[in-house]
């Protein structure tokens, strides 16, 4: 058991990802994984539907969510791991979050309009988005009015300065972490590489995540080289906390592949989280 191969950071159709469930339970197979994770963003709408299949398939499946959370103007995502979905306060968390990002879409357009592209948003308020395509609403209108390629093309060229709309009241860390504890999971910093990139991921850069409650740190991540694992790894030793790894897989969007960086569940360090397994 300790050496199958395990992806803890997977998303769907749910959020920004191009897979249904029953792709997502296909995919997984193929890819030889035997413990995974589905973490959308602020969303459980497919936890329950994946659960389900992946008994099915005598897969082992842990619930999660990525939640967004923001820290002195900064976005930082926590992954909910071992969360009951139907809990109240986290379906109140995670939707007051759905309705921050669908704000970031609509200024991102307000902002492009007023910078001057050709942007009609009647046309947007009518648009349809087909979620097979990953990414999100406003991404795929901007990309079939011609505006930009891609998502890569996106990031690097309009979603920047002065464009790029400021953080919306996104829950702090900390007040996530307690909603995350109160619906039965455990909080982990997602991809600490990435959310720290501009301070780098040090014990002092770290430090303050314990204050908040984190449980753990995703130590393995495609955004990681082995410097950063390591640094990740000997954090969570000195202080006692949760391993986790996984892909961020989104399928064929965001050009991330399953299962890669490869984990092994002896890899990691779940603790509470292996009772909250479903299989």
């Amino acid at each position: 058991m300790l050496y199958m191969r395990t992806d803890l950071h997977i998303h769907t159709i749910a959020s920004d990802g191009c897979w249904t469930p029953e792709e997502t339970i296909a995919h997984v197979q193929d890819a030889g994984i035997r413990l995974f994770a589905v973490a959308d963003h602020d969303t459980v709408a497919n936890v329950s539907p994946i659960a389900r299949l992946a008994r099915q398939a005598g897969l082992l499946f842990l619930p999660a969510a990525e939640v967004s959370t923001v820290l002195d103007g900064s976005g930082f995502h926590i992954l909910a791991y071992g969360v009951d979905p139907d809990n109240p306060a986290l379906r109140q968390m995670l939707d007051a979050n759905r309705q921050r990002l669908e704000w970031i879409n609509e200024e991102t357009l307000r902002r492009l309009v007023k910078a001057g592209y050709p942007i009609d948003m009647a046309a947007y308020a009518s648009y349809q988005h087909d979620p097979s395509r990953g990414g999100w609403r406003a991404l795929n209108f901007l990309i079939d009015t011609g505006l930009c390629k891609d998502v890569h093309d996106f990031m690097d060229r309009l979603f920047v300065p002065p464009i790029r709309p400021p953080w919306p009241d996104f829950p702090h860390p900390a007040e996530a972490a307690a909603v995350i504890r109160k619906a039965g999971g455990l909080p982990v910093l997602a991809h600490p590489g990435l959310s720290l990139q501009a301070q780098g991921v040090t014990e002092r850069t770290l430090t303050p995540f314990l204050d908040f409650g984190i449980a753990g740190l995703e130590c393995y991540a495609c955004y990681h080289d082995p410097a950063t694992t390591k640094t990740c790894l000997d954090f969570c030793s000195r202080h006692d906390l949760l391993v986790t790894g996984g892909s961020d897989c989104h399928g064929p969007f965001a050009g991330r592949s399953l299962g890669s960086p490869r984990v092994e569940l002896a890899d990691l360090r779940l603790g509470p989280l292996m009772e909250r397994i479903i299989g």
